[in-house]
């Protein structure tokens, strides 16, 4: 699985949303700024977010973007899902909508498998974790792992 730049700079947005929603609307400018993402990427990004109904935006000299709904509603899934689209997909399908014959018939339930592990972990961590600090035990224990640090 792949994290592409565009759903890392949508979570890194909604990041630095969170930890502003105090302040009211933020401008795109100001949030390109503090997380060195290219504005003209980010504007793109933030409509993506906008129709998903992750943010909202206000036009005018006091507007901006904030989030949508509070972000303990948001998961990390939720915002690669409004930017990329599925979590897991093989060759652009869901796992679910392939079949396979012969030998290859055990590799459905191995990219079911794959997709259900990477949900759990996306859908388990939301936006208020993440500006506070404080990721989810299960998250938390599978990045102490050492091996999870190493690139075979």
């Amino acid at each position: 699985m792949r994290i592409s730049a565009r759903a890392d700079y949508a979570v890194r947005a909604v990041l630095e949303l969170a930890v502003r929603q105090g302040d009211g609307p933020v401008k795109a400018e100001s949030v390109a700024a503090a997380q060195d993402i290219p504005h003209k990427f980010l504007e793109g990004i933030l409509g993506d977010l906008r129709r998903a109904g992750v943010v909202d935006s206000r036009r005018g000299g006091n507007g901006g973007y904030r989030l949508a709904r509070p972000a303990g509603e948001i998961t990390v899934a939720d915002v690669i899902r409004a930017v990329d689209g599925p979590i897991v997909s093989v060759r652009g399908e869901r796992p679910t909508g392939l079949s396979y014959t012969g030998s290859a018939e055990p590799l459905l339930p191995l990219w079911i498998a794959l997709r259900a592990n990477v949900r759990r972990i996306l859908e388990g961590v939301t936006v208020a974790d993440l500006a506070g600090g404080a990721l989810p035990e299960p998250v938390r224990e599978l990045a102490a792992e050492p091996a999870a640090w190493e690139n075979p």
